[in-house]
């Protein structure tokens, strides 16, 4: 298969986030799937950009919209939830709205214009939607048969609801677990907010709300959380001490990108997928799986 996509990967894929980016360029390469990373992209405002001026909550994620367009891409692929949301309400504002379209080029500068209609997509549903998941499991060489899998969407994956997935009861990540040979498990809070975009201002938010989405994982009996937002897995795997604590639970899970558990069932080497970056070490998982 080959196909070839704009790749933004945000600011966090860059820093805290390291192991999301290895991963997912990773397993796209083994895919034939190329990215290419935009060219001088921008912050796209993550969850405050419009506190204080709305529109620059369009602004700045079409400012790497136009970039895209005038690197030669129709296509762009955001791996972060938020920056995924973030690009693509932009894009489907320009594409509805005229006068959105007119006061995004009016702003921006160094010659970009945004003429056509970017797409943008997140690495789930390039799997899910543009390469199919019987294609996925005819590239399995190790299926997770002994992994229980708990999907976590979080509350912009899905963001804004569109054709892609249900924003209350998604099953995206799940299927694709599935594909892999993954167990599933099914529990309660896998599309609930863990509180991400408070952990610098509000840190016992969010070890109360990411507690209870572990809390509930654990009680369906999963090995391991996999994710594709690197704010929730900061929720989830840097703040589950104190999420334990203020749960009064035991908890212990590994919560590992989706990309990461791909990278595994393709048969990709694990020095490859980053997982000495996690706080909860899942050492004991991939030795249930040969590794």
């Amino acid at each position: 298969m080959t196909a070839s996509y704009a790749y933004y990967p945000g600011c966090s894929l860059l820093s805290s986030a390291k192991e999301y980016d290895r991963s997912v360029r990773a397993v796209f390469a083994h895919m034939g799937l190329s990215l290419t990373e935009l060219e001088d992209w921008n912050c796209c405002g993550a969850v405050h950009g419009d506190v204080s001026n709305p529109d620059a909550a369009i602004t700045l994620p079409a400012r790497s919209l136009a970039l895209a367009e005038a690197q030669g891409f129709d296509t762009i692929v955001a791996p972060c939830s938020g920056c995924y949301r973030n690009l693509r309400r932009a894009s489907r504002r320009v594409t509805a709205d005229e006068h959105v379209r007119a006061m995004v080029n009016e702003q921006l500068r160094e010659g970009l214009q945004l003429k056509g209609d970017i797409e943008v997509v997140h690495p789930l549903y390039v799997m899910v939607q543009h390469v199919g998941l019987e294609s996925i499991k005819a590239l399995v060489a190790n299926p997770l048969r002994d992994l229980k899998v708990a999907s976590y969407y979080g509350c912009m994956l899905t963001r804004p609801k569109d054709v892609f997935d249900s924003a209350e009861r998604p099953t995206g990540l799940d299927e694709l677990m599935q594909a892999l040979g993954a167990q599933v498990v099914d529990y309660p809070m896998k599309a609930k907010c863990c509180g991400g975009a408070l952990a610098l201002s509000h840190g016992d938010v969010t070890a109360r709300l990411s507690g209870h989405i572990l809390v509930s994982a654990k009680n369906a009996d999963a090995d391991i959380v996999t994710l594709a937002c690197p704010m929730c897995h900061t929720a989830l795997d840097a703040y589950q001490g104190r999420a334990a604590h203020i749960t009064g639970q035991s908890l212990g899970i590994p919560v590992l990108y989706f990309t990461q558990l791909m990278g595994l069932a393709f048969g990709l080497d694990p020095a490859r997928l980053g997982f000495e970056r996690h706080m909860v070490s899942p050492r004991q998982q991939l030795a249930r799986l040969g590794f």
